[in-house]
């Protein structure tokens, strides 16, 4: 594949927990993959690992998000400075292969404009996570995929590949957890452009701790739920009803 793909991994305070795993991409991905890193403040403990790291790796660099804290504003920041066609989104905690990427940047640069590692297909596994969690993520993922026919049986998941040029028509509303591979699966079928899914197997961290706060994001994961189904809508459709989404996603949050 010659394409060119950026990496976009959110992170919080990895510090060196993130060495690893930028291993293991480098190690699996094509050379003109670069890898962006984003955190939400200098101060970060990943920012030193990163910046010794870059020493050995030029395909290596990081941004500090100024759209505000979280891992939904460290996503839409990092994807804002991309100048790829396309763009993976992927966890600074280990849990996804990273051996997918390329695949998954093939999908996207094949046609489709949204790329999933799914769990939930066959030959994909979910290993370890908190029960209640998985539980829901499974029923929607795999109710959004039948029912839905969204094009991926596992629409929640944050690892996903993405046409930068339907992200930048689409635009990104969430601001608030992980929903954003929710919400640009959602528009992808409201707009009824092709989503296509890989098979994956997805690995609970075993360092550090993880910030899902499922009680918080789960009100906001069911607003594009339910958004993804219904009749094809146009591009100024779905970015009133997103804006509508993003309202009242907000005022939960200010409440």
């Amino acid at each position: 594949m010659t394409t060119a793909v950026t990496v976009v991994i959110p992170a919080y305070n990895e510090g060196a927990d993130i060495v690893p795993v930028l291993d293991r991409i480098f190690d699996s991905v094509h050379s003109e993959c670069h890898v962006v890193v984003v955190v939400d403040f200098p101060e970060d403990t990943t920012v030193p690992v990163i910046e010794a790291y870059q020493a050995d790796e030029p395909r290596l660099t990081y941004a500090v998000n100024t759209y505000g804290r979280g891992p939904a504003n460290a996503i839409r920041y990092g994807i804002a400075q991309v100048t790829t066609p396309v763009v993976v989104v992927t966890m600074a905690d280990g849990s996804d292969d990273p051996r997918q990427i390329d695949p998954l940047a093939r999908l996207v640069d094949r046609g489709v404009v949204v790329a999933a590692a799914s769990r939930y297909s066959p030959g994909g596994q979910q290993v370890g996570g908190p029960l209640v969690k998985g539980l829901i993520s499974r029923t929607a993922g795999k109710s959004l995929g039948i029912f839905g026919r969204v094009g991926t049986r596992d629409a929640t998941n944050s690892f996903k590949a993405y046409s930068t040029e339907f992200v930048r028509e689409v635009d990104i509303h969430s601001r608030s957890g992980f929903e954003i591979g929710l919400e640009l699966t959602a528009k992808a079928r409201r707009l009824r452009r092709p989503v296509a899914e890989i098979s994956t197997i997805w690995l609970d961290r075993t360092v550090g701790e993880s910030n899902f706060d499922l009680k918080t994001w789960l009100p906001k994961y069911l607003r594009w739920y339910r958004f993804a189904f219904g009749p094809a809508l146009t591009p100024e459709q779905v970015a009133e009803q997103s804006a509508r989404i993003a309202a009242l996603n907000y005022q939960a949050t200010a409440e």
